[in-house]
């Protein structure tokens, strides 16, 4: 016999349908913020330019940061959920793989306060008079290239959850292995990517662009499949 607070607990259909959900909006708003808008923007090697675009579109670039922060909000409650939806299969394990998306939400959201340093640096302050336009081009461009940065120091780190995830779903039986080992590989794309770029100066390969595919395979599982399980808690 379930006690109230068991009885008001979330069930694993809704995770895996709350899970879903936050991970298709996350899916339509990061590349809305990074590529339609962000790298728009961006002109590597050429702060001016850069800083041009920014001034010319500040509308866009703030919606950008909005939207960023969305989806690290976004990460954690799915964090939260996919940790209700695996916490039958094995509860510390998940409990881990949880807090490792977490983490990595917390990097990211640390990263995007670089970019909120640029819209300080083009907001006219009077004490920004002390620095040459240059000086300032060149800070806003710093600030970008460190909001890239650490999100990609952050991928290291989701590659790490993704790889506990996909053990995970491997073990859990009511999950199809080969979506375990799909996010398996998905994770080990972001880890390779991740320590490529630090530890190769020149490295210029994108494997996660290749290994993501289990990630939108999941997204559809929970929303079709997940919310039909009907595994005991």
């Amino acid at each position: 016999m379930k006690t109230q607070s068991q009885a008001a607990d979330i069930s694993m259909k809704s995770a895996a349908v709350i899970a879903g959900v936050s991970l298709l909006l996350m899916a339509v708003l990061a590349p809305v913020a990074n590529f339609s808008i962000l790298q728009i923007l961006i002109v590597p090697d050429n702060a001016a330019e850069t800083v041009n675009n920014i001034t010319a579109n500040i509308g866009a670039f703030r919606m950008a940061i909005v939207l960023f922060l969305a989806v690290a909000v976004l990460d954690i409650v799915v964090a939260w959920s996919l940790y209700i939806f695996l916490k039958p299969q094995n509860k510390s394990l998940s409990l881990l793989t949880g807090w490792l998306r977490v983490v990595y939400a917390t990097i990211f959201l640390v990263a995007a306060t670089h970019l909120i340093n640029v819209l300080q640096l083009l907001s006219g302050a009077d004490y920004l008079s002390a620095f040459t336009n240059s000086q300032l081009q060149t800070q806003a461009m710093l600030s970008i290239t460190a909001f890239n940065q650490g999100w990609e120091f952050g991928l290291i780190i989701f590659g790490f959850h993704l790889l506990l995830l996909g053990y995970l779903l491997l073990k859990a039986g009511y999950m199809r292995k080969i979506l375990g080992i799909l996010i398996l590989l998905a994770g080990l794309g972001y880890i390779i990517d991740g320590a490529g770029k630090i530890l190769l100066p020149d490295y210029n390969l994108s494997i996660s662009m290749f290994t993501f595919i289990g990630e939108v395979i999941l997204i559809f599982w929970l929303l079709i499949a997940g919310r039909k399980l009907t595994v005991t808690q």
